[in-house]
């Protein structure tokens, strides 16, 4: 099978931005495929299957990333990655105030 490249961009609406909960949940999901997984921002691009490297984009709310795919299986790949962001929209990964 051929390799393709697959881009799309994300902004983070929820309130704490790229943390460390959802970078880890962004490089568990991208080490799950062969195709090399970047995140980045206009100035800088990041391996996302490194939660180091994703923590060091410290995004916060309202920031676009754009997510980059290339290999075998870039479709599932940017489609497990669109899933994270859409959890991290949702609030999934937001701490949760317990008063």
């Amino acid at each position: 099978m051929e390799s393709s490249t697959l881009r799309n961009c994300f902004v983070l609406t929820n309130h704490q931005g790229l943390h460390m909960r959802p970078c880890g949940a962004i490089a568990a999901t991208a080490a799950r495929f062969q195709s090399s997984v970047t995140v980045s921002l206009p100035d800088r691009q990041v391996n996302a299957k490194s939660i180091l490297d994703l923590m060091t984009l410290g995004a916060p709310k309202g920031t676009e990333l754009t997510v980059e795919v290339d290999g075998p299986d870039a479709k599932d790949a940017l489609d497990a990655m669109a899933g994270v962001f859409d959890r991290l929209a949702k609030g999934d990964f937001d701490e949760k105030d317990e008063t």
